[in-house]
C-alpha cells in the first residue's frame, strides 16, 4: 500500500512547497492507520469472543448430554423434582 507522500510524488507534486505538507500528511497517515488498527482489533476481539462463547455453549451442551447418559437415574429424579415444583 502506497503512502500519501508516495502517491503525491508519483502524481507530480515535486515543487518545494510540498515539503511543508509532507510532515502533516505523514502524521495524518499515522492517525488513519492507528484508527484502522483500532477498528481491526475491535472486530478481531468480537470474533474471538463470539467463537469462545459458541465453543463454551457447545461444550456445555455436550457435557449435559453426557451427564444425562451417564447418570439417567439422577436425571429422572431431577425431572421428578421439577414436575413436583410446578404443581
Amino acid at each position: 500500500m502506497k503512502t500519501t507522500v508516495q502517491m503525491a510524488k508519483e502524481a507530480g507534486f515535486t515543487w518545494e512547497p510540498i515539503n511543508n505538507i509532507i510532515g502533516p500528511l505523514e502524521r495524518f497517515e499515522d492517525l488513519v492507520r492507528a484508527n484502522e488498527r483500532e477498528q481491526i482489533e475491535d472486530e478481531w476481539s468480537m470474533c474471538v469472543q463470539s467463537d469462545l462463547e459458541h465453543g463454551v455453549k457447545s461444550l456445555n451442551e455436550q457435557a449435559a448430554k453426557d451427564w444425562f447418559k451417564n447418570y439417567p437415574e439422577i436425571a429422572k429424579f431431577g425431572a421428578w423434582l421439577s414436575a413436583r415444583g410446578n404443581t
